[in-house]
């Protein structure tokens, strides 16, 4: 559970947390195409953070860069467990 605290020593810009799930209702659910996601965690540069992912063949940088934004509560908890204060930062 990522704590405010634990939050705020995170360096700005920088990935906190990646891992693989899958494309499904239990896991990162983003389509109805099956396989595989990478999920990606960064700190922003204000007071903020952010879900990128893509399918897990694709490299870190590149989902960074042109990777889907995780919109849903549901996904961005199952992704990063955090406190309400933590998920009120980020950024939609």
């Amino acid at each position: 559970m990522l704590t405010l605290k634990e939050f705020d020593a995170l360096p700005e810009g920088k990935i906190f947390a990646t891992s693989v799930l899958s494309n499904s209702q239990e896991g990162l659910f983003m389509s109805n195409n099956g396989g595989n996601l990478r999920w990606i965690a960064k700190k922003g540069w204000g007071y903020d953070w952010v879900i990128y992912c893509h399918w897990e063949n694709k490299p870190v940088k590149w989902i960074v860069q042109h990777g889907d934004k995780v919109f849903s509560e549901r996904n961005i908890q199952r992704c990063v467990r955090c406190t309400e204060e933590v998920f009120k930062l980020y950024r939609y």
